[in-house]
């Protein structure tokens, strides 16, 4: 199938628009870049029912979260998604995704938290899943006093925040005590160092590029870092049995695509649950053009409704 149109046209336009690519501008302006981004395509205006900012006790310091709850939520506890937001380990935060929290809450009548992990380079791995494993544990710790049910949580993310959430399922089944109702893998980085056929095929020109991969991989692990340690690679896990059921979103002109592709069969192998969604039209974190691709809004709520279907079930 060919790029989406609407997404092609987006695309040639970035193209045209002179300045430092992300890697070369170096994390602070990278960060700034991705923000504006984020403002001119993401969505605006959506209204919740309640927003709260906190902060989690972590390894490195106090983790901020936001709890967003749905329009017309009761005072019953409520299912929730601990969500970590994309961007190669190093740019994003809690504002640049907060619309699609928005709407996920929403769409999925769930509570939505947001977590803002430590960003490399100046907290290279493991922090970011050291902190997105705090936030979990406190989440189940403290459900009952931010109006969470705790047999009802469920992880998800986008790119590196989906690396992060499979991540997470993996610590949780080997710590132990800590159930989690399912995961929501939304375009999810599951290797680091190997190529694969998506990766060489769509390496340049399709939103999210090879160059900048790599600096992103260079900017969040160090130098004698192990890239085959699932901590890190979460393909390379031995183990896949006991995980939650998982809804894996795809893009078909990705270049993580075959990597996510790759780590859905692993879980189906091992007898997981397992729902993907492969756009064949569409690029990497897609979900991110709100502002002008009825596609994003879509893909968004149905992902959303099918995590509500699970929590909402238990």
């Amino acid at each position: 199938m060919p790029l989406d149109p609407l997404v092609k046209g987006f695309l040639d336009q970035m193209a045209a628009v002179p300045g430092p690519k992300m890697s070369e501008a170096g994390p602070v302006a990278a960060r700034e870049i991705f923000v504006g981004l984020m403002q001119l395509v993401g969505p605006k205006d959506v209204p919740v029912g309640k927003t709260e900012n906190l902060a989690v006790p972590g390894p490195g310091g106090p983790i901020p979260i936001r709890i967003y709850t749905p329009v017309a939520a009761g005072r019953d506890p409520m299912p929730a998604l601990i969500y970590y937001h994309g961007g190669g380990f190093v740019i994003g935060n809690i504002e640049t995704h907060d619309g699609l929290c928005r709407i996920m809450a929403n769409e999925g009548g769930f509570r939505v938290i947001s977590v803002d992990y430590r960003l490399a380079p100046e907290n290279k791995y493991p922090a970011a899943i050291d902190d997105a494993f705090a936030t979990l544990a406190w989440v189940c710790a403290n459900a009952a006093h931010i109006g969470v049910d705790a047999n009802r949580i469920a992880v998800g993310g986008d790119s590196a925040g989906g690396a992060l959430a499979a991540q997470v399922t993996h610590l949780a089944k080997a710590k132990g005590g800590l159930t989690l109702a399912c995961q929501m893998l939304l375009f999810p980085v599951t290797q680091i160092g190997e190529i694969t056929k998506s990766l060489r095929e769509f390496e340049a020109g399709y939103f999210l590029e090879k160059e900048t991969l790599d600096w992103f991989y260079d900017s969040y692990l160090p130098s004698d870092a192990d890239k085959s340690d699932p901590k890190i690679s979460p393909l390379r896990a031995k183990d896949f049995s006991g995980l939650p059921p998982a809804y894996v979103m795809l893009g078909g002109y990705d270049p993580l695509h075959d990597e996510g592709v790759e780590y859905a069969d692993k879980l189906k192998a091992a007898g997981v649950k397992v729902t993907v969604e492969d756009h064949d039209s569409m690029v990497h974190c897609f979900i991110y053009m709100q502002s002008f691709l009825p596609q994003a809004h879509a893909a968004l709520t149905s992902a959303a409704k099918a995590i509500g279907a699970i929590l909402n079930a238990k």
